[in-house]
């Protein structure tokens, strides 16, 4: 695999994430700052580290399974784990501009 065709995957990934939204906030994950961290390795193999809005959330599940689940459909991906963390905790500094603009925090 090449360079170019990882950075491809990567941003698919990316899209792809932007394609899943919280439910309780109009806003995708990847603009919330839910994502910490996407490696992804050429053989296909996927860690993804993530945080959610709050520890308690109670569609924490159904998110984690949606991210697997959608990330799992990008070409070039066999594998997804999703780590959940909580350190750092999530805040609204980590929102993206686009987020901030969305929410009208700016």
């Amino acid at each position: 695999m090449t360079a170019q065709e990882i950075l491809e995957v990567e941003q698919n990934i990316v899209d792809t994430l932007k394609n899943i939204y919280d439910p309780e906030i109009p806003v995708n994950i990847y603009d919330l700052g839910l994502i910490y961290d996407i490696d992804y390795e050429p053989d296909g193999n996927v860690e993804i580290k993530m945080t959610l809005t709050a520890p308690n959330c109670p569609m924490a599940d159904m998110l984690l399974e949606d991210v697997v689940k959608q990330v799992g459909k990008v070409k070039g991906v066999k594998n997804v784990e999703v780590v959940l963390t909580f350190e750092p905790p999530w805040d609204k500094s980590m929102l993206s501009e686009e987020a901030r603009l969305e929410l009208g925090l700016d």
